[in-house]
């Protein structure tokens, strides 16, 4: 299946700190659909999904509309399957929008550095989290939160990059 990333950078401190993020992100989103292969989107030629790698005010901002949360985060998904004529409309799209990522860069630097892990694995993980939320994938359950993980594990895997739920002993 085609995919189509289309990529904003509108914080210019993502070209410092991770000059590959167009590639890599392209790669991580593809691979994410092969590997996964949604149901709903079956016999469907092409898939594509809205990326920003915004800054810590823009996604505050989106956080407090959107979620009444006043603070940045690392990233935030809005999917268009969430809407309530989604499915309706599914039959017709020729390519299916999956919806909206921004990720924001000082909090995924100050996060990398805290965790001990490079930015660039941190963007992975963190990008294949907020493509399965737009694949319908949640964790506000027990039960959706293993499989959540699970999925992001075995993707991570294929990046060469560690599971990040797996316990220190």
């Amino acid at each position: 299946m085609k995919t189509t990333l289309n990529l904003n950078i509108g914080e210019n401190s993502w070209e410092r700190v991770l000059p590959d993020a167009a590639p890599l992100s392209e790669k991580v989103f593809q691979t994410v659909i092969d590997k996964l292969s949604p149901e709903f989107l079956q016999g469907k030629k092409s898939v594509s999904l809205n990326l920003e790698l915004g800054s810590d005010d823009e996604i505050r901002t989106l956080n407090h509309r959107f979620r009444n949360l006043d603070k940045p985060t690392n990233v935030l998904s809005f999917a268009n399957l969430d809407d309530d004529d989604f499915y309706d409309e599914l039959p017709e799209m020729e390519e299916v929008e999956l919806g909206d990522i921004i990720i924001a860069a000082e909090t995924m630097l100050a996060q990398s550095e805290e965790q001990g892990i490079s930015l660039r694995d941190h963007y992975v993980h963190i990008l294949i989290h907020g493509i399965l939320h737009l694949l319908g994938y949640d964790h506000m359950e027990e039960d959706e939160r293993k499989e959540m993980e699970e999925k992001e594990t075995a993707l991570l895997a294929v990046f060469g990059i560690a599971d990040p739920y797996k316990e220190d002993i």
